[in-house]
């Protein structure tokens, strides 16, 4: 796939679920068939999770809506919503041009997914948490290995207590031999005392589990994980090698998330089955490390972030667990009140976010069961159906637009590598013709409305600047809309619905001239790259 020059910015998000389940209130069978035994019968769900309404649960609709007006006057942008209670879907939306039946790129969340392969490499006696990571590929060690890489284990990464400081990801992704470089890093301090988020230690996870299992890690978790809980068509980008990235890169569907964090909640059970190893959803998800060591308590209780790290697992506030990525992918488990909330959106401030879980949906679910009102879920259903994100706004009729149908322009050196750009009039749409050094692409943005395609046109990345970037993963899904702001500036907005992304243009006309701001959606406007040119 065609990859784009970008600049790189290294570290991306974390978070991850963590433990506590009742698997006594009604969510699994009270037979417990192990795996391996001769009873065992696979566990494959393949219909969607059962759906119930918030009052019936026990939940507060009005209080679910309060939460959803509280998000739209915030600059939390939502995509999608689940909520679960007692192993039950008791809301759900979508904010259009965002749908159920899309995959969603998790970021950081994909640890989670990469700590599990390990859980099923561990239960498989293929690998142990006290195994020393040094071990496994000889071949790309140092000439000189010094005490401290020497004794890096397994267990040091899974809680991101490498001892390598900064965090050497971004510097890895970008060499053609991540396993190589990473083993070249200096391991500063004493693996396992001290914490630093480090994504470049979940990819020796998944680097591993490939080696010991002869399987990326997608393949190794299809039959174990994404079969029994009914999870079709995920994809997980890889590095050069075939590995997959590990601690980014996994995409999945909303209710694929929620299914993942009930796995969890339910300690590893699922339709009556073992699906997790025995235990592991425990030791994955118990506290391992202090991440805040010399913050004082009150920054402690104010943040979901210094609750303390486990096995790619984050604690959060409530005795809850997560596993989360960048702006704000989550797989929220809250067993005090046998609840899930899964959410995929776009945010810059992910603690804003969580604040407003807390300040609404959990006390959604601790209201005086007297006081709900079972008619306020019609009201809920019907509001979810309708949630959508904000269109480019129309011109002002006062004011003449040029056209730009038919008009092509020759664009000047970039380092979006643009050679030429085109316009093509379709009743109300515009098409946008992009050619670069490499392919073209016709992208269809619609007037007031959004028009739905795909592309292979590589999208905004937190991780745009590692090799091989987006390999392993399907064309993008993109909707696009576009608006006048003035007689001679076309605004056009591309939006990945398939990532947290959105890609704004704005492209000023001078007669001959053209001028193009291009801006990811995830950056300020001094990051925009503007590019120039002429017919």
């Amino acid at each position: 796939m065609t990859t784009r020059k970008a600049s790189f910015i290294s570290a991306l998000l974390l978070l991850f679920l963590n433990f506590q389940v009742s698997a006594q209130r009604g969510k699994v069978s009270s037979q417990v068939v192990k795996p391996g035994s001769q009873a065992a019968k696979p566990a494959y769900q393949t219909a969607k999770l059962p759906r119930s309404t918030p009052e019936a649960e026990g939940v507060s609709s009005k209080k679910i809506m309060e939460f959803i007006d509280a998000i739209s006057t915030t600059k939390h942008e939502m995509h999608s919503l689940m909520i679960l209670r007692h192993g039950k879907v008791i809301a759900e939306g979508w904010w259009n041009p965002y749908r159920p039946d899309l995959k969603h790129t998790l970021y950081s969340l994909s640890k989670s997914f990469t700590s599990t392969a390990v859980g099923f490499a561990i239960a498989e006696k293929k690998l142990s948490v006290n195994d020393k990571v040094a071990s496994f590929f000889p071949g790309k060690l140092p000439a000189s290995i010094t005490p401290f890489l020497s004794d890096l284990k397994v267990r040091d990464l899974l809680s991101m207590s490498v001892g390598q400081d900064p965090d050497p990801t971004g510097p890895i992704v970008i060499t053609d031999d991540w396993i190589r470089s990473f083993y070249a890093t200096p391991v500063l301090n004493k693996p396992g005392a001290v914490f630093l988020y480090n994504s470049a230690a979940t990819y020796m996870l998944s680097a591993i589990v490939q080696k010991v299992t002869g399987e990326k890690i997608i393949d190794y978790l299809t039959p174990r994980l994404f079969k029994p809980l009914g999870i079709t068509g995920m994809v997980w980008e890889t590095d050069l090698m075939g590995i997959n990235t590990g601690g980014w890169g996994l995409r999945i569907k909303t209710e694929d998330i929620a299914k993942f964090a009930q796995l969890y909640l339910q300690k590893g059970i699922w339709n009556g089955q073992q699906v997790l190893p025995e235990g592991w959803a425990e030791e994955a998800t118990t506290f391992k490390i202090d991440n805040a060591p010399y913050d004082d308590q009150s920054k402690k209780d104010s943040s979901d972030w210094k609750q303390g790290y486990c096995y790619q697992f984050w604690r959060s506030r409530h005795n809850s667990f997560r596993g989360d990525g960048a702006f704000g992918q989550y797989a929220l488990v809250l067993p005090e009140e046998d609840a899930v909330i899964a959410i995929t959106s776009e945010t810059m401030d992910m603690q804003g976010e969580l604040n407003l879980v807390w300040k609404y949906l959990l006390p959604a679910m601790q209201v005086d069961q007297s006081a709900l009102n079972k008619n306020d879920a019609a009201l809920l259903k019907k509001r979810l159906m309708q949630l959508k994100l904000p269109l480019p706004v129309k011109p002002d009729s006062s004011f003449k637009i040029i056209s730009v149908s038919g008009k092509s322009f020759k664009i000047d050196s970039n380092e979006k590598r643009i050679e030429k750009i085109s316009f093509i009039q379709k009743g109300s749409a515009i098409a946008l013709a992009i050619k670069t050094n490499m392919d073209s692409y016709t992208l269809n943005f619609g007037n007031g409305q959004w028009i739905q395609g795909t592309t292979t046109l590589l999208g905004p990345s937190l991780v745009a600047g590692a090799k091989n970037h987006f390999e392993g993963l399907p064309p993008s899904q993109i909707a696009g809309s576009y608006r006048w702001k003035g007689p001679t500036t076309l605004q056009m907005q591309l939006r990945y619905i398939d990532s947290p992304h959105t890609e704004i243009m704005t492209f000023y006309f001078d007669g001959d001239k053209i001028s193009v701001d291009m801006l990811d959606s995830f950056k300020t406007p001094d990051k925009k790259i503007t590019l120039t040119g002429n017919r």
